[in-house]
């Protein structure tokens, strides 16, 4: 089955972005403004480029995957600082919780051969405080020395006061590190996974990982009192990450994001915005995009969600779905 008939499967999704919004959640802000957001702040939502690449295991070829990947979205990255934001939660060596240490390597080199002046690896862990023992057991820190690149503890980094641009919580303001308000660039690089609060977890819900843990707690638990999918729609509209690269090589289903079973989907999604990305990666984990609140609610002013106006490269859609399984609660999110 070619595009169209992953459009078709998909069908009426732009529809549904615009008339489904968030009502009757926590999410929909009770200020009495139009929306939620501020439309000034926001650049209009043109066309996207989303491209799915095969990648049966980590071990052979990534550079030049991720190098053709980052050329069919025509990320920009000449001269640039770029943070690279992984998901690195937690280190358990029976699963596959964390972006993969090969693949965040391989990315590096690929930035730094499209030109980019400075490549940082930054994260803040949601769930253990001991950063540098996340990033020493996950083997990240040996794939970063191989590479030659930093890392940076979000949760430790120097941080400013940042003003909400939207109001899906009552948050008002966040609190960012320096290392991401100080990138000219931001990809951020999810594991592709299910999630126990929010059914499914990609490049918009990584940006959690930006907030500090000294502010928000651990597992941010100041974001989730907020309300998780408002804050998830606040945080990404905060940090505004400029490109996606989603590792599906191998993702987790079930209990995710932590405590899930690892799953071979075999593909890597790259966006040149988060929130189509994130519709197209949700659709090949075979989820219904209009039926995750947070990711409508993103594509009324965050980014593409119409997916007839998301330009596909590289593999067929519908080819690369792999089914994930999620808990009972996220079947109707199923589609």
């Amino acid at each position: 089955m070619d595009r169209r008939a992953f459009l078709a499967r998909s069908a009426g999704f732009g529809v549904a972005i615009g008339a489904a919004g968030l009502a009757g959640t926590r999410l929909l802000s009770q200020s009495g403004r139009p929306e939620p957001w501020n439309p000034s702040a926001f650049r209009p939502r043109g066309t996207a480029r989303v491209a799915l690449l095969g990648a049966r295991t980590y071990d052979d070829g990534l550079e030049q995957i991720v190098r053709d990947g980052l050329r069919l979205i025509g990320a920009n990255v000449g001269r640039a600082r770029v943070l690279l934001k992984p998901n690195l939660v937690e280190f358990d060596a029976g699963t596959s919780i964390n972006t993969d240490p090969r693949l965040i390597a391989a990315t590096v080199l690929a930035l730094r051969r499209a030109g980019a002046s400075e490549v940082v690896v930054a994260e803040g862990s949601g769930h253990r405080r001991d950063m540098q023992y996340v990033v020493a057991r996950s083997g990240l820190l040996e794939a970063l020395q191989a590479v030659d690149a930093p890392f940076v503890d979000l949760n430790a980094d120097g941080i400013g006061a940042h003003r909400l641009q939207s109001r899906y919580t009552e948050l008002g303001q966040v609190w960012l590190p320096r290392a991401v308000t100080d990138a000219d660039i931001v990809i951020s690089m999810p594991k592709m996974k299910t999630h126990h609060w929010a059914g499914v977890t990609l490049s918009l819900k990584n940006c959690f990982g930006c907030m500090p843990g000294r502010v928000y707690g651990w597992p941010k638990n100041a974001l989730h009192w907020a309300g998780l999918e408002g804050a998830i729609v606040d945080v990404a509209a905060a940090v505004r990450p400029d490109y996606a690269i989603v590792d599906g090589i191998v993702g987790m289903e079930g209990n995710g994001p932590i405590s899930g079973t690892p799953v071979t989907s075999g593909v890597l999604v790259f966006g040149d915005d988060p929130v189509a990305t994130d519709v197209v990666a949700a659709r090949v984990m075979g989820f219904d995009p209009a039926k995750i609140a947070y990711l409508s609610e993103a594509a009324r002013f965050l980014g593409q969600g119409d997916l007839e106006r998301i330009v596909t490269e590289g593999e067929d859609p519908e080819r690369m779905i792999t089914d994930y399984a999620v808990l009972d609660r996220f079947l109707p999110l199923k589609a």
